[in-house]
């Protein structure tokens, strides 16, 4: 899969900005067939960054959220600001 059609937009919600903040992760709704190693590829290649570790969950809606844990060297609230997300 392409990066762009396996992200498909974060999530700025109270919960997702929290984590982001506390334990440097993103948390994205992305394609519901996309693996965990598609995913952290397409992060990777999107926003520039090292991403340590993907865990994804799927919702009672039927869509997946990736979270995102980044590297030390990467503050996930900065990649947040550059989205326009803080």
């Amino acid at each position: 899969m392409k990066a762009y059609t396996v992200i498909k937009n974060p999530l700025a919600t109270e919960k997702a900005v929290k984590i982001m903040e506390t334990e440097n992760k993103l948390v994205f709704i992305v394609e519901p067939k996309a693996t965990k190693r598609e995913i952290k590829e397409a992060i990777e290649e999107v926003f520039k960054v090292k991403v340590k570790k993907v865990s994804t969950l799927r919702t009672l809606k039927g869509k997946k959220k990736a979270y995102a844990t980044l590297e030390k060297s990467t503050p996930a609230v900065d990649v947040a600001t550059q989205l326009g997300l803080m």
